[in-house]
């Protein structure tokens, strides 16, 4: 039955290679929700839908939250490329033995900016900013011993300078445990929602109706009416497998295929190997098959120990990003 999975899995991720379609890249707003926030994760290939070992595996797959053994919180920093940082907070809550709520919080914020204009191209003196959050609530539970079902909503807001953006996504999965020895299938949906359009003060002009007229109102009160976009909507199918040689040395391995509305197929891969419990090595390569991407290799490690019955963990992850460098990530957790 497992091998029986396995192949049809892989032949699953051979046709989505294969399909060819128009690409739609650009063509959503909210790409700042695309950021994955594990430095554990990410150093594996970004492929995380069939984890459950930490609070930000909700942001992969909200079905995550019935496995979750433990209450837990984590902090990542992430210094992305152009000098924007993004953060994001997660915080799980084990309510019974087989479901838990979750709390997150993301952040995206450009630092100000000079305003230039064609009159100014050096600049008018003034600055402006470019900031996004999304705040999400999210619960998962297992329906049986191995199977387990989670749903995730979030309040999304996109601001440039005095303009903004806002709607709300939900996102659900689902998460099985196929074999004794620790083989997982999951799958997800990220970012569904309604669609979403820029209004604010920076959208309001001046407008002459006739320039060919003179005598006539030649500023009159006007405004620019933006379109409506839809977010990135991304289905996830992966799997993760442990294993084992000894109570001291462990692989762990993941897999993913993504299908996104915005870009093309492409499948992430990774590794850990975990000695003693403690600390741990990563490597995984992201978005394989993409279409002129620019993402690649992806390496990071980390460490937890046991403090009076709290599991700390500090993960660190480096991801390449080609032309535009690599970014770095940093997350900080705790289990009780």
């Amino acid at each position: 039955m497992k091998n029986k999975l396995i192949s049809l899995l892989i032949s699953g991720l051979m046709l989505m290679q294969l399909s060819i379609s128009q690409s739609k890249t650009g063509t959503t707003i909210g790409q700042f929700l695309l950021i994955e926030p594990s430095a554990r994760l990410s150093a594996m290939g970004n492929a995380g839908v069939a984890t459950f070992d930490e609070a930000l595996s909700a942001y992969y797959n909200p079905a995550s939250l019935g496995h979750i053994p433990n209450s837990s919180v984590q902090f990542s920093h992430n210094a992305w490329y152009a000098d924007i940082t993004h953060d994001f907070f997660s915080a799980s809550l084990h309510v019974t033995d087989v479901s838990s709520l979750a709390l997150s919080i993301s952040t995206l914020n450009s630092g100000e900016i000079a305003v230039r204009t064609v009159e100014q191209p050096t600049g008018t003196g003034e600055q402006y900013t470019v900031s996004d959050y999304s705040i999400g609530i999210g619960y998962g539970q297992k329906i049986t011993d191995r199977f387990s079902a989670g749903i995730q909503i979030s309040y999304v807001q996109e601001t440039i300078w005095h303009s903004a953006m806002s709607v709300f996504s939900i996102n659900f999965g689902t998460l099985y445990k196929i074999s004794d020895d620790g083989l997982l299938l999951g799958a997800s949906i990220s970012n569904f929602g309604a669609r979403g359009k820029y209004n604010g003060r920076d959208l309001r002009i001046r407008y002459d109706f006739d320039a060919t007229r003179n005598g006539d109102n030649s500023s009159l009160p006007a405004e620019f009416i933006t379109d409506e976009f839809s977010l990135p909507i991304v289905f996830r199918v992966g799997f993760a497998y442990p294993i084992n040689f000894d109570e001291n040395n462990e692989l762990y391995f993941v897999a993913d295929a993504f299908h996104p509305s915005d870009n093309s197929e492409s499948v992430s891969f990774g590794g850990e190997y975990k000695f003693m419990d403690t600390f741990a090595l990563r490597a995984g390569y992201q978005h394989l098959f993409q279409t002129d991407s620019e993402l690649g290799l992806t390496l990071g490690g980390g460490i937890e120990w046991d403090i009076a019955n709290y599991i700390i963990h500090i993960d660190y992850s480096s991801n390449e990003h080609k032309r535009l460098g690599n970014t770095q990530r940093m997350t900080v957790g705790m289990e009780f």
